[in-house]
């Protein structure tokens, strides 16, 4: 029995991923859909936690990646330069310049010039800033105890401990060419 077979046999329901695999076994019968039953829901669940945990930022007129910029500050605790940035947010040098402007004009993040070396810039952010990352984070943790309040402690942690294991994984992989 598969994974999507076995979800559905223990709950009786059926995810829309059990559905494709369905599908693909139809037209390709000897197809091993293994990984997409595992990568499709990575993805799906991935794609409507975002969906959801973007609201708040919405209604604050963010975006998820000028919020990151702002996790990042807040989380740090400390002014980082746009290169720090960049690596925190895994985002370019070109888009993390784009977002810090925006945030800059809303009042949000402040910019101060090195005293030593002029070409470099450390950013902040304001109180402003603090207040609505820190007015945001707990809406979004609240969700996600909600979302996960029907697995039993030990199903979290194990479910935290293999999708850490397969991050791991991934990470180690940066940089190298898709097969």
């Amino acid at each position: 029995m598969t994974a999507a077979e076995s979800a559905g046999a223990r709950g009786g329901r059926d995810d829309t991923v059990a559905a494709v695999v369905r599908q693909w076994r139809a037209v390709h019968p000897g197809l091993d859909t293994g990984p997409m039953e595992i990568i499709g829901r990575i993805n799906r669940c991935a794609a409507l936690l975002q969906q959801a945990e973007d609201a708040p930022l919405r209604r604050a007129g963010l975006s998820r990646p000028e919020f990151d910029l702002l996790g990042a500050l807040r989380r740090t605790g400390r002014e980082l330069t746009p290169g720090e940035l960049a690596r925190e947010t895994f985002s370019s040098g070109a888009a993390v310049t784009k977002r810090l402007k925006q945030l800059t004009e809303r009042g949000l993040v402040e910019r101060r010039v090195d005293a030593r070396d002029r070409r470099v810039s450390h950013v902040r952010l304001t109180g402003t800033g603090r207040d609505l990352v820190d007015g945001i984070l707990p809406e979004q943790l609240a969700y996600e105890t909600a979302v996960l309040s029907d697995l039993e402690a030990p199903g979290q942690q194990e479910l935290a401990g293999l999708l850490g294991e397969l991050l791991t994984r991934l990470e180690g992989r940066l940089g190298t060419v898709r097969v």
